[in-house]
């Protein structure tokens, strides 16, 4: 007997469905007794959805998409679950001893880690598998082929599978089928012709062309996954060369989104060479701009480790980074980073001895003893949530608002929580969260009365703990003597207090909260402590000085609260607002690779990293919503 005997093969077909989720649990069921050869140890492992040698009884899903190959008799078979980004092979129709494994190749198939999970068939039976490989390798920027070979009295193998990158146009299609076609950057030049980069925005496409040469000049495009710095899968795309008679041509269109394979942002340029000589040149490197945020987006998610489910090395910066993902995915629809919701909470969960994540332990249910740290990553679960749908989530943010809960103490300054566990200092960012998180909860717990008493009696300590200055300013925090401590005025404290008494307000209708959020958004806008020449500005984004990892993102922060009061008010003058941040980081703190730095009115010297990247994205996805 085969194991095939039992496979489900796609194809347009009317099927029941409750018949075929039966034969499918069935199929799975029945491969899981399969037996199987200890893999390959060569290659190095690889995690994305799940790590390299998982078992397909788990596959999501199971098609077929390259044809099979028939070896002496025997049938070698590619199993892919797009779904997973995995595939596994598997051999059948053979006897004792016939083999199969895969290959999987980084540099599009000129060479390969082969075996990985070789198997043969045990005496008995006539067919067996492998287990699953990841496809492609996202937090190592590299684009894989993979493809399932056998050996029975001769080796043969499957094609490799996608081979073609496809977003909403595939690789290899006409540049005439381009929905536009913008040169966003300068041409190079060389022995007399002109070297293009084209780009199709829309559809994040592009394309290359040289002119005022001659027959046998050549034109290609090279693709990058990290920004320019390798390029083995994606050089000299296209390649052709110019035709008799001709003095122009130009390649067909290549993609720089790979959805199915986890991969965005990827980076193209245009090169040349003219028909006499070797040598080539080419243009600088360019990442297209379907939208801004989108774009933004994109070079954000080239920095997420999909490994360990997060953006590292920071653990509060990463579940703030979380919340600007979803935040754009639900402002604009877009689904392709959906599945790092999942993978950031699967991983993240458990403990941590501290060094792992965060200088701090941490110690289950994403707690430390950093009660602001933890607070963050209870606004992503609710934003999650909200995403989402799934009650998980929701659950999450509950369990880790009641361990904030914990540090609520009225025996110190009347009231509010705790920054640390060892109870040092009372500060506008953890009771700024409070705040939003107790009134978060009221608004999707049904029935509830609890976290709304909370919220209130929150609402009316913050506003009577004098953390708002006279000029409607919020300073850092309280005094040993629970006075203003007069410390530094920072964007995200303004923000969350915006954020969270437009929230009450939108909660109980007490006009006075309202107010509160008002006055607070009014003077960001107007203190030059916060707005500098009509741009948000932290006091280390002035002059010389430079932000710490925390504090590269707090305007980002800022910027979704600020939003919410936008939104809820339909205030003309905050809208305005929005958009100037907006048009003004876009035009003056973007590189052609759409990297977003800290300073966005793009004064010098300024820090562009993953964290002020997420921060910019706040603010282009606060426009797109508004």
């Amino acid at each position: 007997m085969s194991l095939h005997d039992f496979d489900i093969v796609v194809r347009p077909c009317v099927v029941r469905p409750r018949l075929l989720s039966f034969l499918l649990t069935a199929a799975l069921a029945f491969v899981a007794l399969v037996p199987v050869a200890t893999p390959a140890s060569a290659a190095t492992q690889v995690c994305v959805l799940a790590c390299d040698t998982l078992d397909p009884s788990q596959a999501k899903q199971e098609t077929f998409p390259v044809p099979d190959k028939t070896l002496n008799g025997r049938r070698v078979q590619l199993h892919v679950s797009d779904a997973d980004d995995m595939a596994w092979a598997s051999i059948d129709n053979g006897t004792t001893g016939d083999a199969v494994w895969l290959d999987r190749s980084w540099d599009g198939g000129a060479t390969w880690d082969g075996l990985l999970g070789k198997a043969s068939i045990p005496s008995t039976w006539t067919g067996t598998r492998t287990l699953m490989y990841n496809i492609t390798d996202p937090r190592n920027h590299k684009r894989g082929l993979i493809r399932a070979c056998g050996d029975a009295a001769g080796v043969g193998c499957t094609n490799w599978v996608y081979p073609t990158v496809c977003d909403a146009v595939c690789d290899g299609t006409s540049a005439g089928q381009a929905a536009g076609d913008d040169q966003p950057i300068p041409s190079t030049t060389l022995y007399g012709r002109t070297i293009r980069l084209h780009v199709d925005q829309k559809n994040a496409m592009a394309w290359a062309s040289i002119d005022t040469g001659g027959a046998g000049d050549e034109i290609w495009l090279d693709r990058s996954w990290d920004g320019g710095s390798t390029w083995p899968d994606g050089s000299s795309l296209g390649r052709t060369s110019t035709p008799s008679g001709a003095t122009t041509t130009r390649t067909a269109m290549y993609a720089t989104r790979d959805p199915r394979g986890l991969l965005y942002g990827g980076a193209v340029r245009a090169c040349g060479r003219e028909a006499s000589h070797n040598e080539g040149s080419c243009t600088a490197w360019y990442r297209p701009v379907p939208t801004r945020a989108r774009a933004a987006a994109d070079a954000l998610m080239t920095s997420y480790d999909p490994y360990n489910g997060w953006w590292p090395s920071s653990w509060w910066n990463s579940a703030a980074t979380l919340t600007s993902v979803i935040d754009f995915a639900k402002t604009t629809g877009t689904h392709d980073y959906d599945w790092i919701i999942a993978r950031t909470f699967d991983q993240n969960k458990g403990i941590f001895p501290a060094g792992t994540r965060s200088s701090d332990a941490i110690e289950g249910d994403f707690v430390s003893r950093s009660i602001d740290d933890s607070g963050w990553w209870a606004i992503a679960w609710i934003d999650a949530y909200d995403y989402t749908g799934n009650t998980r989530y929701l659950n999450e943010a509950v369990t880790i608002a009641n361990y904030v809960q914990q540090y609520w103490d009225t025996s110190t300054c009347g009231g509010g929580v705790w920054w640390d566990r060892e109870k040092t200092y009372k500060n506008a960012v953890t009771n700024g969260q409070y705040l939003w998180l107790t009134t978060a909860l009221h608004q999707r717990i049904a029935g509830d009365t609890v976290w709304l008493q909370r919220a209130k009696t929150s609402a009316a300590w913050y506003k009577a703990s004098g953390m708002i200055n006279s000029s409607g300013l919020v300073n850092d925090g309280l005094s040993s003597s629970c006075a203003n401590n007069g410390s530094t005025v920072w964007s995200y404290n303004q923000g969350l207090a915006i954020g969270a008494f437009t929230e009450l307000w939108k909660t109980t209708g007490d006009s006075s909260m309202l107010t509160t959020a008002r006055t607070l958004a009014d003077a960001a806008m107007s203190s030059s402590r916060l707005t500098v020449g009509g741009v948000l500005t932290e006091s280390c984004d002035v002059g010389s000085a430079s932000c710490d990892d925390n504090q590269k993102q707090f305007k980002g922060i800022f910027m979704r609260n600020f939003a919410d009061l936008a939104k809820a008010t339909g205030s003309t003058t905050y809208r305005t607002y929005i958009q100037k941040q907006a048009d003004t980081l876009w035009a003056l703190d973007r590189s052609t690779l759409n990297a977003l730095g800290e300073r966005w009115a793009g004064t010098s010297p300024n820090q562009i990293d993953w964290r002020t990247q997420a921060s910019a994205l706040g603010a282009l996805t606060a426009a797109a919503g508004s």
